[in-house]
């Protein structure tokens, strides 16, 4: 594209979103997208607080100044919208226990919630807008992952980041019901506040952790800039110095997922729920563990675990693998697959307590981590879907073959409302709260598209 085929008015990709953002009415919304809208509200409150009390989110309150009034769930201190959505959106997927999306991967909801709910609450605004803003932001999110798969990642950026600034933008650009020139150009602004590389991959530093609450903040501040009439360009997207040729240069973006169905098929009804707390792709791999422990197979009978994988996977699951095998930090340990896997086969889970300083250093656990190899499977079918294989040989000779064939919590096999309640409440009880206070928490959850204001939510903090 050069400034002589630039798209007629009216036909930029930025251009033909913010008609869908400006048209989509929360009445409208199919029960689908509602439900997994509310799914999405009630897993982020409950990481919230689960977090609340980390070192991280203690260090981000510290970056925030004075009061406003908006509210950081957990904490007393009311917060400016921005401070808030920093602080939720950080502590939401602080511990990578949030939603993701399988062909993405993104995590939607750590970014679309905590910008949409500072939103709703700074313009006294009521459920509908909400959810419409939810839902907005979180389709939005997932469609743009579809756009050029694997190649954000590949040049080295977090999509979640990245992408989460825009589809933040255009979430709080429904919730303010932004006319669609004003949605356009919010995108537009958006592109130039995104941000996040994956270098903490290195030593399992912290700043993937803020990853979405830095993105939730900007497109908040994005469509607020563009409701005062800052103009963003509506070749945003597909420019010759757009955001796929920034973040995604080594593929050819193609827009089709982006726009085929919009406002018809809503693809964000997909997204998944974690089971455990840790890097998405692993966890087919946990499954498969869990499962070889279950068939009475000791750790001292394994000799090696050869695990089939995507090779897209690779560079941040896997390698370096002798970091890998003995993660410096309890959060480096979230993103490798070899740990993951050792610490599910001795406990059976991989919630919070599993991803501690005395966990990575169990000799037990690294000992089993330090068998585990992989190898890259042509035909593996990632970033379409994550499955788990892994071949056990046994000091005896036997080798025990144990697959996956798709991620738990995601569309193939979804938590139930029953499992995602229960999760939520623990994330709720692990932060501190009461069973009375967490179960409060559930029902505002649960009621919060049909209120007319959203005043309540200040009762949940501190």
């Amino acid at each position: 594209m050069t400034a002589n085929t630039l798209p007629a008015a009216g036909h930029a990709v930025a251009e033909q979103l913010g008609r869908w953002i400006a048209g989509t009415e929360a009445r409208a919304l199919p029960d689908e997208a509602v439900a997994t809208a509310r799914r999405l509200l009630l897993d982020v409150a409950g990481l919230c607080v689960a977090g609340r009390r980390e070192d991280y989110i203690a260090a981000t309150l510290q970056a925030a100044d004075g009061t406003g009034g908006c509210t950081a769930l957990g904490h007393a201190r009311p917060l400016t919208a921005f401070d808030a959505a920093l602080v939720n959106g950080t502590a939401a997927h602080g511990e990578d226990y949030d939603d993701t999306f399988e062909g993405g991967p993104v995590h939607s909801g750590a970014v679309i919630v905590p910008a949409v709910l500072a939103a709703c609450e700074r313009e006294r605004l009521g459920g509908e807008a909400l959810l419409r803003g939810i839902a907005v932001g979180a389709e939005l999110m997932c469609r743009m992952a579809l756009v050029a798969p694997k190649a954000i990642h590949t040049a080295g950026f977090h999509p979640t980041a990245v992408l989460g600034a825009l589809a933040a933008a255009g979430g709080v650009a429904a919730s303010l019901e932004l006319p669609a020139d004003q949605a356009a150009s919010a995108l537009g602004i958006a592109g130039s506040m995104a941000a996040g590389i994956i270098e903490y991959l290195a030593e399992g530093t912290s700043t993937k952790r803020m990853h979405a609450g830095w993105a939730a903040q900007s497109g908040l501040r994005a469509a607020l800039m563009a409701r005062g009439s800052f103009a963003g360009p509506r070749t945003v997207l597909e420019g010759v110095h757009g955001f796929y040729k920034a973040f995604a240069p080594s593929r050819q973006p193609d827009f089709a997922p982006l726009l085929d169905g919009l406002g018809r098929d809503w693809v964000m009804a997909g997204i998944a729920f974690k089971p455990y707390a840790c890097g998405t792709m692993t966890q087919p791999f946990i499954d498969c563990a869990i499962r070889l422990a279950r068939q009475g197979v000791r750790a001292e009978e394994i000799v090696a675990i050869t695990c089939n994988v995507g090779e897209g996977t690779v560079h941040r699951l896997w390698e370096d693998l002798a970091v890998k095998h003995r993660p410096p930090t309890p959060y480096a340990a979230k993103f490798s697959t070899p740990f993951c896997m050792a610490v599910g086969f001795f406990d059976g889970r991989a919630g919070f307590g599993q991803f501690t300083e005395a966990r990575i250093r169990d000799p037990q656990v690294l000992a089993l981590a330090a068998k585990i190899r992989y190898r890259i499977d042509p035909a593996d079918e990632y970033p379409k879907n994550f499955t788990g294989q892994l071949a056990a040989t046994l000091a005896d000779g036997r080798v025990v073959e144990i697959r996956q064939p798709h991620l738990r919590g995601g569309a193939r096999e979804p938590l139930s409302d029953a499992e995602l309640e229960a999760k939520a409440l623990d994330n709720l009880r692990y932060g501190g709260w009461d069973d009375d206070r967490a179960e409060a928490a559930r029902g505002w959850c649960r009621d919060a598209f049909g209120a007319a204001d959203l005043s309540a939510l200040a009762g949940f903090r501190g």
